[in-house]
């Protein structure tokens, strides 16, 4: 039946490339024709292709800039019309943007048949000559490859490109050309090692770049970001592109801004994404270098978009917030509840062999062995002796077979094997659960029976709730309870990190130490991350455990993930070798599809069937003999391994044999460039990660071909099937003869923890004894199936940490928003509206609901500066909707009046300055205060002068706006950390951390925008400029920037967490209690006129907000 639907049913990959070819024949056809083109004539079609865009966009183009200008000139433009020619042009940017794409679809075939005949040229030619124009000219002042004689320009086809000279030798193929259609729809091109990924995306990436909108192409590491820019950088500028590479200039200087205006800017996905917060750290514009997300292609988009997703980007400084941290403390007992689980484990151990070993052992017998045995893998489930015994023939069978009984029903009957222990690990899930027994013994050692017992918050907040106590004694023991509550959460959280720290996570495999640093070793690549700690204290612990430095706390003040930031681009695309198995991930997050290339030589690698031994040792025995069989015939060979352990315990055991080898790991990362290259070499023997060489091909050094190609030898199956393609996918590049082998034991972690049953008993059926090893497809298929299991546990982790941040990324949309309307200023006058409606509601609301004309009288004097707009007896009886609104005008119009009036004042002396010092000075800086905060406010000094003032008030509204903006969005970012923390105490009482999270998250950013809307209005309603009264003062001091690349960047291993950005001045945690409430009611008498008045200015309320004139 399936293959008749088959028949019937064309396949994606058919339908993919039913759709593919005609477009490729037709880039072809075009190619017929731009082949006989000059030198020139070919260069200049850049030209013709880029006026053809502008051409078609013109009308639009031309509106566009007519509005714009309109909104910068028309200062006094009202707010409706200004929300009217906003969305004008939003429409008219969409239409431009749905126009050029229009255009680029037309002219794809032709373009790529320009970038084809481009590279064939170079190919070719020794020299190119050409025209010389002033961007040659330019060109050869800082490129050796480009010479200038006389009215020529000679570009030469050999260049430096990674510190090395390389001499062009590449031309797109027709599966090539495929692969840039692909990415230029949008998409993932999967396309096999060798297959010339690199060269690939100059097609589409010429063809986007066309427009000038900025083309961004994401890579791995720097050093593939720098050599792919040098390597391919010469073909665009051939064809009069601009070229950078973000990751060779410093964070916010003006070298990487001008990185960000070439055609074309390379970088890694940290740097791009790092840029994008500190650009959202900015006090100024000139502060910010990206100018948007217009298209990228991500170069090994599964590493990026995939494995390094798991890890958010975050910006972050010291913090004077210190939380008392009890690892040290903890220690101690961890150590020994660790060692007594390890005894009785031991001991379970020794029962089971006792019982399941009998030569004639009875169900009863199997019965309790069986459990024996589940309740030592539950304890330790990494217990070397237990591993070895569960290889043996049958036992692994008996333990399945003893937890499906337990897992039943929901697991009822589980607590009966966890009574005995200590501490119960779920090694799949990475969770470590404290059991009585174990809180037993450390009570015993503290000597307070409840020191690790979390209380019954809710029945006992009830149970105080309902007592006859004194109100403030209820008080009191509610702090109290809530107080133990709290540190009793941490102990606990803090113990089980340290359990993690001491049960599942070893040293030289999930990670290193190294210059008495805890540093991560990624599981996908074997390289270390750089700048990563684990979350939730889960680093510190292992800090503690191993005796360095237990790292400060610091505060977060910016961070998003790369899920998010990926899918702010119009257009995304991507490439890669190995993707077609997380292609539902990538289309559920990204919506990208994914489509697989065909090669353009058949691969004649021979993919050999897994080797399974019983025992680790028995496998790296074969490995090694394997090994010394391949040299001795003169194959290279690429050892993959999945640990830095492994990788050295290989490397012992090859230089007992005095085999030649080199070693890549996480200890030697910085050698990746020279190993690789000597990887191909006949004899050669190289140990690396199954992902070794991202990036870079592995070349077959002379006579390698004849004696079988590279032999890659797996020593374990990682835990994604993607990563094992990519090992094997090192060899077999464009044709070349190779072979791969996998050699596995049943004691390896993928088979412990998720080999099927059905295995197991096939195994054990057929008399699997020590030192035999089984080759057989169904065991392949068996490890296959437990890899899509990992797969889906993994996808759901990734899911859950995006869910997270999903709740950061709408509150840090609006925030974002708000800050670059007040960095910008087109939008701000509709922002402070709104705020000014909001606050006048909220008073009305508030007030009224409490018949408090008095309190209301005052906090519209303190908030707005203004008297209320009617009486007592209006204001109890009419409706709120009319007296908010009523509110609003007096209060709006009152400060629109203030605006002009200071606008007025000040003028004078601003025309003082710029007709006596323009010249010499820029800007103008103005002190303004509103009795609680201090800004000074610079200014632009000729559009002040030309506006008459009304620009030195747009300047204000911006700076205060974005600074109250960054106090309070900081203050928040660690409220919604500490949220982060505490919400994990939420399974303790069955609850949903998430939904706990969203909820509570949703309402402290209610109360964020309230705190931000009455603060700014406050600030802008009753402050004032003493220099209005006094003098300006010329400045030639720079608008306020931030030095964001001091800030401290990194990622927050396998963290949900939310994004901030800090003001400057701002660098340090404050006190919560320090903050006031925004919206608390004000309590006082009537304000008599020689009263000090209540703005804080200082000076007497006749002279201040009482003046009648």
């Amino acid at each position: 039946m399936r293959g008749i639907l088959k028949s019937i049913m064309p396949t994606k990959h058919e339908r993919d490339m039913k759709a593919l070819w005609p477009i490729v024949n037709t880039i072809n056809e075009a190619y017929n024709k731009i082949e006989k083109l000059s030198n020139d004539e070919l260069r200049n079609k850049t030209l013709e292709f880029r006026k053809l865009i502008s051409d078609t966009i013109e009308s639009e183009e031309r509106e566009l800039n007519e509005l714009k200008t309109r909104i910068d000139e028309e200062l006094d433009m009202s707010i409706d019309q200004k929300e009217k020619i906003f969305h004008q042009i939003d429409d008219l940017e969409k239409i431009i943007y749905q126009k050029t794409q229009k255009v680029l679809n037309d002219i794809l075939p032709e373009a790529f048949a320009v970038v084809k005949e481009t590279t064939k040229r170079f190919k070719d030619n020794p020299e190119i000559v050409v025209t010389a124009t002033d961007f040659d000219r330019e060109l050869a002042t800082k490129k050796n490859y480009v010479k200038i004689e006389g009215d020529k320009a000679i570009w030469l086809n050999h260049w430096i490109a990674g510190g090395t000279e390389i001499t062009w030798d590449m031309v797109p193929y027709d599966v090539q050309l495929m692969g840039g259609v692909v990415l230029h729809q949008g998409k993932i091109s999967e396309m096999a090692t060798g297959e010339g990924k690199t060269l690939v995306a100059t097609l589409p990436v010429y063809l986007n770049a066309l427009p000038g909108r900025g083309v961004h192409i994401v890579t791995v590491n720097d050093y593939l970001a720098k050599r792919d820019q040098e390597w391919m950088g010469t073909i665009y500028e051939f064809l009069f592109l601009t070229v950078d590479c973000i990751d060779k200039h410093e964070p916010n200087s003006e070298s990487r801004k001008k990185a960000y205006l070439a055609d074309i800017t390379y970088g890694t996905n940290n740097e791009f994404g790092f840029d994008y917060l500190r650009d959202n750290m900015a006090f100024s514009l000139d502060d910010i270098v990206q100018r948007g997300h217009y298209y990228a292609i991500v170069d090994e988009v599964d590493s990026i978009l995939i494995d390094d997703a798991r890890t958010p980007l975050i910006i972050s400084g010291p913090t004077t917030q210190v939380r008392e941290q009890e690892y040290d403390e903890l220690k101690p007992y961890v150590i020994k509840l660790v060692n007594a689980q390890r005894q009785l484990v031991n001991k379970l151990l020794n029962d089971a062999k006792n019982y399941l070993q009998k030569p004639n052992r009875s169900n009863e017998d199997e019965k309790l062995g069986g459990e024996a045995l589940l309740r030592a893998h539950r304890g330790l489930p990494k217990y070397g002796p237990l591993i070895k015994f569960l290889s043996e023939p049958g036992m692994k069978s008996i333990l399945y077979k003893t937890e499906n009984n337990y897992l039943a029903e929901n697991q009822k009957n589980m607590p009966i094997i966890d009574a005995e222990l200590y501490f119960v690990i779920d090694e799949r899930n990475n969770s470590v659960d404290l059991t009585d027994k174990g809180t037993e013994l450390l009570a015993k050692d503290t000597g307070d029976p409840k020191f690790f017992i979390i209380p019954d918050i809710g029945s006992e907040l009830a149970e105080l709730e309902n007592s006859n106590i004194d109100p403030k004694e209820k008080q009191e023991k509610k702090n109290e309870l809530l107080e133990d509550f709290a540190i009793k959460s941490d102990r606990i959280h803090t113990m089980h990190q340290l359990l993690r720290a001491y049960t599942l996570f070893d040293k030289d495999v999930e990670y290193v130490v190294l210059d008495n640093k805890v540093k991560i070793v990624d599981e996908q690549t074997g390289r270390i991350l750089e700048g990563r700690r684990y979350s939730d204290g889960l680093h510190e612990a292992i800090e503690a455990k191993e005796n360095v430095k237990v790292e400060a706390a610091t505060q977060t003040y910016a961070t998003i993930t790369l899920q998010n930031y990926f899918r702010m681009y119009k257009k995304l695309a991507g490439m890669t070798g190995t993707a077609e198995t997380e292609a539902a991930e990538f289309w559920d997050i990204y919506k990208l599809d994914v489509v697989v290339i065909p090669t353009n030589k058949p691969c004649i690698r021979v993919d050999a069937e897994d080797l399974v031994y019983r025992t680790k040792r028995e496998k790296y025995n074969a490995v090694i003999n394997e090994v010394v069989n391949l040299v001795q015939k003169g194959r290279p060979v690429l050892i993959g391994t999945t640990s830095v352990e492994t990788s050295e315990l290989l490397s012992k055991m090859l230089t007992l044999r005095k085999i030649k080898h080199n070693v890549l790991n996480a200890k030697q990362h910085q050698r990746e460039a020279e190993i690789v290259a000597k990887a191909g070499l006949s004899g050669s023997v190289t140990i690396a990660t199954n992902m070794a060489g991202r990036g870079t091909d592995i070349k077959l050094g002379p006579g390698v071909r004849e004696v079988g190609g590279l032999a890659i030898i797996g020593t374990e199956r990682h835990e994604s099937r993607r990563v094992d393609r990519q090992l094997r996918g090192r060899a077999g590049r464009q044709g070349d003869p190779g072979t791969s082998q996998f050699f596995v034991s049943l004691e390896d972690d993928l088979m412990r923890l998720f080999g099927s049953d059905r295995m197991i008993k096939v195994l054990d059926r057929i008399g699997y004894k020590e030192g035999e090893v089984i080759q057989h497809p169904m065991i392949t298929r068996s490890i296959e199936r437990a890899q899509r299991k990992v797969e889906e546990n993994n996808f759901s982790i990734r899911k859950r940490l995006l869910e997270y941040d999903d709740v950061m990324n709408s509150q840090r949309t609006i925030i974002y928003d708000m800050r670059r309307n007040a960095l910008y200023g087109e939008k701000l006058d509709a922002d402070i509206v709104q705020m000014f409606k909001k606050v006048a509601n909220d008073l009305v609301e508030v007030y009224q609901d409490n018949n408090d004309f008095a309190s209301f009288s005052k906090a519209c004097l303190q908030t707005f500066g203004i008297e209320v707009p009617y009486d007592e007896k209006r204001f109890l009886s009419d409706r709120a909707s009319n007296l908010s609104d009523e509110l609003f005008e007096a209060a709006y119009n009152t400060y629109n009046d203030k605006r002009h009036f200071y606008a007025e004042k000040t003028y004078p002396l601003i025309k003082e300055i710029y007709e006596n010092a323009g010249k010499r000075y820029e800007n103008v800086a103005v002190p303004y205060s509103d009795g609680k905060n201090q800004f000074t406010i610079i200014a632009p000094l000729k559009k002040s002068y030309q506006t008459k003032g009304l620009e030195l008030m747009k300047s204000i509204e911006q700076f205060v706006t974005f600074s109250i903006i960054d106090k309070a969005w900081m203050d928040h970012l660690r409220e919604m950390d500490d949220l982060k923390q505490s919400v994990n105490a939420a399974v303790y009482e069955q609850k949903d951390p998430l939904l706990i999270y969203k909820i509570e998250g949703a309402q402290l950013f209610d109360q964020l925008l309230n705190k931000i809307y009455f603060e700014v209005v406050r600030a802008l309603s009753i402050g004032r400029i003493p220099v209005a009264e006094e003098r300006l003062q010329e400045t030639d001091q720079e608008k306020r920037t931030t030095k964001t690349r001091n800030y401290k960047t990194g990622r927050d291993y396998n963290t949900p967490a939310g994004t901030s950005q800090a003001a400057q001045k701002h660098q340090e945690y404050n006190d919560p209690s320090e903050v006031a409430v925004a919206n608390e009611p004000f309590k006082s008498q009537k304000v008599g006129r020689n009263d000090p008045c209540p703005c804080g200015s200082g000076k007497k309320y006749k002279q201040c907000h009482g003046r009648t004139n």
